[in-house]
């Protein structure tokens, strides 16, 4: 059967461990869509269309990139992906901590949605330290996040802490 899944985050930046992730998910289903959250109560650093372009333009030259959309929401996970015909939402775990966390939004979810069930993936073992918090402090002190983000991320983020944006 050819399932669709959502790949939910904030993306406030997209990292390596991300993309990792959706390359791994690619393989699993026939269409991943990377579901860009708006939330309004928390600051972000890059605003929803930026985030958007951004991974676009990270994954563009990917074999898979046909495979995937990129759109925005905000609301109910659970209701945008029933929206979408989604069946499976895709979240990554990088550490138990995540898992605490993940483990309770699952069921939560489930709760909401028996007929959505969700996936847990690891990234690369090198990628698992890597959070969207610790590449924003790396950049706000100028630091080099090639082994972090893609390129265009790098630029885009020193571009907004040298701007103080």
């Amino acid at each position: 059967m050819k399932q669709t899944a959502l790949f939910p985050g904030s993306f406030d930046p997209i990292t390596n461990g991300h993309i990792d992730l959706l390359r791994r998910a690619v393989k699993l289903f026939e269409k991943v869509i990377v579901t860009v959250a708006i939330n309004n109560r928390k600051d972000s650093v890059f605003s929803g269309d930026e985030r958007v372009a951004l991974i676009r333009e990270c994954i563009r030259e990917e074999p898979w990139y046909d495979q995937v959309e990129i759109e925005e929401f905000s609301g109910l996970l659970i209701d945008f992906a029933r929206s979408k015909g989604a069946t499976v939402l895709l979240r990554g775990v990088r550490q138990i901590s995540d898992f605490e966390y993940e483990f309770r939004m699952a069921l939560t979810n489930r709760r909401l949605a028996p007929e959505i069930d969700t996936l847990f993936l690891m990234p690369d073992e090198q990628l698992t330290f890597i959070s969207a918090s610790i590449v924003k402090e790396v950049a706000y002190w100028g630091g080099d996040l090639s082994s972090f983000v893609p390129a265009p991320v790098a630029k885009a983020l020193h571009e907004k802490f040298e701007s103080g944006s």
